[in-house]
């Protein structure tokens, strides 16, 4: 790499390229290499310098001031590159590339502040997006579903005041407060934007309340407000621009070429609940809320900082994660050495862990998040570990409130970090748990993240690692292999043994699977009757393939025919998953894994899935076991994919379909016109063009003719697939709510006695599902404790927990309700009139529908 390009990526780090940390001296250093290079490299120094700006924006400031030091001496340079951001921020605009935007305007910003850009030009810009964002709040001329649109534009506006509001104020006080009084108009006729279904708690708890009291754009609002009180103030943000201002004022400030605002949709010629929502989704797709803040710490972890530093720390973070994902050890070294003078590790792994959290979804793989807090923690390990220790204690505390979803990542990431340091935890901090009853969420959050290390190590591994708290052995997934019903062990010398031998020989054997399911057609089933005949094949089948993942694989490839054989419809499907978790009942993760497989193979259908995890025994599991949920999340996933996968597909035809034709097109053009060259002479043809050149053409025009007609015939058939596909998917969620809607139905207790979570969770407990010692702790704690460790909610304290566990059934199971419904929100709205019509009725209960439409982010106020 040439050095002017190792000196503007390293500009402000620690490194052999800057001798010095004196960013007066990088900066200087790295406007003389740019100046003696423009000559010969211009066009690359404009590209890379703007790649640098949007992909390295913590230093954005240092780029800024160097773009206004070349502007003293090559002012046509410069113009080209405010013309290239111009075009760059037009197109990201019309693309709705939230992230381009935001990053075009912060360094329009920075140009600003370097005498690079004319002020007035900057705040042409502001005013264009904030004329768009009323105009589509407005009842009348916009159209208020597409909100999200509008709360963007307004923030990326307030996010520039931090890094040029002082020198706006001081250059141009009037227009800027013309902008400002604009906002404030905003914000008095925008919808007050609700969390609900997208916060990381439920909404019944105090703290929540009246943390949620103002969305994330009232929010910013009032720490710009603070900022302007503060004189514009911003320790957060360097201002290395303010050490070369007496050279920057000699240069020409130049303006921005016009910008506009792309379209939004029209609202729908019949306004509705369901037209706006629909909108309402697809706007908040496009335009999402880029953090949602868990507040983990106190206050006083981070008490000194003003209020707009929280917003520009969070904001360098967010663009790291941004641009180093795939990336960690760069992301983590960036992230531990940001150009702020204050600690910041409170609020580093707050936001890092609101990311992982983040619902519907994190804007990037779980792991990724998880490699890099482990190597913050080897980066800071006098600092970050202990945060991250407190971070987890601080959300186990409220694990009882925490979204399923949430808690499920909680579980999985925290498994994962500890698998990463020999397991270790001081699990006696924990103990207490065995105290509690086995539906406490608490407990339940233990006995999970013990499966899941299990999975990740092993049962003796992670066994050593809790002898601290030697108990919580309890909560343990069981050590044990296969539940193989006909080993040799067993001594059992029937007739069902001696088939699953025989069957046995005949894999060892190699005998044929027509021959195997003749077998099974003449013998087993004529004689045995259906259900002996699935245990029989099932088992011996699992029992082959149970060595290893490899094993089971090869089983279910070579023998799937003689299992779709004996369990050709849903019902015998139903059978044979009930078959597959007897025999791992000792191990949730093979029983996932063979499930998943299953389906992958078509051998089980999804509706079968569901129908099982929905049956008795799986639904009596559903608060103190997350083994049904996990085989139903795979399922509706997998189902998900390969209609994502058929749309990615069907993409890929369309846009090459196009070309291809063009190419037919232009090789028949050439074709016509060398056989239009023909003469006739005598009356007979002779060829004005060479034989082999013509024949070639031929043959070329026939092969790209064919291309054509294979790529319609593929999107044809695509198309096809696909519509099945959707089909299968309104199958699938009608099935799954009307499961869910009935299995309520029978456990939530009269909609008068309780219309949200918390009445359900304040119900009096029914004594008959406390066990007598566990009652006696609880009544011991209420006459010791009370005001130490017990809370309003009547949820939990230190020592018990005072949710009844039919209560606490219906809490979790309307916990998953709303996780369904939040990740498959975009499948979902399609099919939504027949969910209404034959789920989501009048006669439905109302928590039933309250979690449903929490999860669509659907107005209640039409349930």
């Amino acid at each position: 790499m040439s050095s002017w390009k190792s000196l503007l990526l390293r500009i402000g780090d620690k490194c052999p390229e800057y001798g010095t940390s004196d960013f007066k001296d990088h900066i200087e250093t790295c406007f003389g290499a740019l100046r003696r290079e423009l000559e010969h490299s211009e066009s690359d120094i404009l590209q890379f310098l703007l790649d640098c700006a949007e992909q390295l924006p913590h230093k954005i400031t240092s780029y800024g001031t160097v773009i206004g030091l070349i502007n003293l001496e090559n002012e046509d340079f410069v113009r080209k590159l405010v013309d290239k951001t111009q075009i760059d921020f037009q197109d990201a605009l019309d693309s709705g590339n939230c992230n381009r935007v935001r990053l075009l305007m912060r360094l329009m910003t920075v140009m600003m502040c370097s005498k690079v850009l004319q002020p007035s030009s900057l705040v042409v810009v502001f005013e264009t997006l904030l004329s768009s964002a009323a105009t589509t709040v407005d009842e009348e001329k916009g159209n208020p579903s597409w909100q999200p649109c509008a709360d963007f534009y307004i923030t990326c506006v307030l996010s520039c005041l931090p890094w040029g509001g002082a020198e706006l104020v001081e250059q141009v006080p009037e227009e800027i407060e013309r902008v400002m009084v604009g906002i404030e108009a905003y914000l008095s006729i925008r919808r007050h934007n609700s969390d609900t279904g997208l916060s990381f708690f439920d909404n019944n708890d105090e703290t929540e309340r009246s943390l949620g009291d103002k969305d994330f754009l009232e929010d910013l609002w009032d720490r710009v407000q603070s900022l302007s009180s503060n004189g514009w103030k911003v320790d957060s943000v360097p201002r290395p621009h303010l050490s070369f201002e007496a050279q920057l004022v000699g240069g020409k400030s130049h303006e921005l070429g016009p910008i506009s605002c792309p379209n939004i949709p029209s609202p729908p010629p019949i306004p509705s609940g369901i037209a706006y929502g629909k909108q309402k989704h697809e706007a908040e797709l496009k335009y999402p809320q880029r953090i949602r803040r868990l507040n983990i710490f106190p206050p006083s972890k981070i008490e000194d900082l003003e209020p707009i530093d929280r917003f520009v720390v969070e904001e360098y973070l967010l663009d790291v994660l941004l641009f180093f994902n795939g990336c960690r050890k760069e992301c983590a070294s960036f992230m531990a050495s940001l150009p702020v003078p204050f600690r910041y590790e409170y609020l580093m792994a707050e936001t890092i862990l609101s990311q992982l959290l983040m619902l519907p979804q994190p804007p990037f793989k779980p792991i990724y998040y998880t490699l890099v807090i482990i190597d913050l923690c080897k980066a800071l390990p006098g600092a970050f570990p202990a945060v991250v220790a407190g971070a987890v204690r601080a959300l186990f505390e409220r694990v009882a409130d925490l979204d399923m979803e949430c808690r499920i990542r909680l579980i999985l990431w925290f498994s994962h970090h500890l698998s990463n340091f020999q397991f270790i935890w001081p699990w006696e901090e924990w103990a207490y748990v065995l105290d509690l009853p086995k539906w406490a969420p608490q407990r339940v959050f233990v006995q999970e993240v013990l499966d899941r290390e299990v999975r990740l190590s092993y049962w003796d591994k992670v066994k050593q690692s809790i002898e601290n708290a030697p108990g919580l052995e309890e909560l343990l997934p069981p050590k044990g292999g296969p539940n193989f019903k006909y080993g040799v062990e067993d001594d059992k010398e029937n007739a069902e043994h001696a088939l699953s031998g025989e069957l046995n020989n005949m894999v060892k054997g190699r005998v044929p699977i027509r021959e195997i399911i003749a077998w099974i057609d003449e013998h087993v089933l004529p004689n045995n009757g259906l259900e002996v005949t699935l245990r029989v094949t099932i088992q011996t089948l699992l029992n082959i393939g149970s060595k290893s993942f490899t094993h089971l694989i090869t089983v279910l490839e070579r023998y799937g025919q003689v299992i779709a054989k004996v369990c050709p419809d849903q019902d015998k499907q139903v059978m044979l998953i009930a078959e597959v978790s007897s025999f791992w009942k000792s191990n949730t993760q093979m029983t996932a894994i063979a499930i998943d497989r299953m389906m992958g193979y078509r051998l089980v259908s999804n509706l079968a899935i569901v129908r099982w995890v929905f049956s008795p025994e799986n639904i009596e599991q559903f608060h103190t076991a997350d083994r049904p949920w996990e085989i139903l999340r795979n399922a509706v996933s997998k189902t998900f994919n390969r209609i994502s996968d058929l749309r990615k597909e069907i993409l890929s035809l369309k846009k090459s379909i196009d070309p291809a034709e063009e190419a037919a097109k232009k090789v028949k053009a050439e074709l016509d016109a060398a056989e239009s060259k023909l003469t006739l002479v005598d009356g007979e043809p002779v060829l004005g063009e060479s034989p082999v050149r013509l024949n070639r053409l031929k043959s070329r025009a026939e092969k790209a003719r064919e291309e054509v007609v294979s790529l319609q015939e593929s999107l044809e058939a695509k198309e096809a697939l696909l519509a099945r596909a959707a089909d299968e998917n309104e199958a699938l969620f009608l099935s799954l709510y009307k499961s869910f809607s009935n299995v309520l139905m029978e456990r939530l207790p009269e909609a008068s006695t309780a219309q949200t979570l918390n009445e359900l969770k304040s119900m009096h407990v029914d004594e008959m599902s406390v066990d007598p010692e566990e009652k006696s702790a609880m009544d011991l704690d209420n006459e010791n404790e009370t005001n130490q460790n017990s809370q309003s909610n009547g949820g939990r304290s230190k020592k018990a927990y005072n949710v009844g566990e039919k209560e606490q059934w219906c809490i979790t199971t309307l916990g998953y309700v709303k996780t369904f419904s939040r990740q498959y929100a975009a499948e979902i709205w399609p099919h939504i009139e027949k969910l209404d019509a034959e789920v989501l009725a009048e006669d439905a209960h109302p928590l039933f529908l309250a979690a449903v439409y929490s999860g669509l982010r659907r107005p209640t106020n039409e349930a």
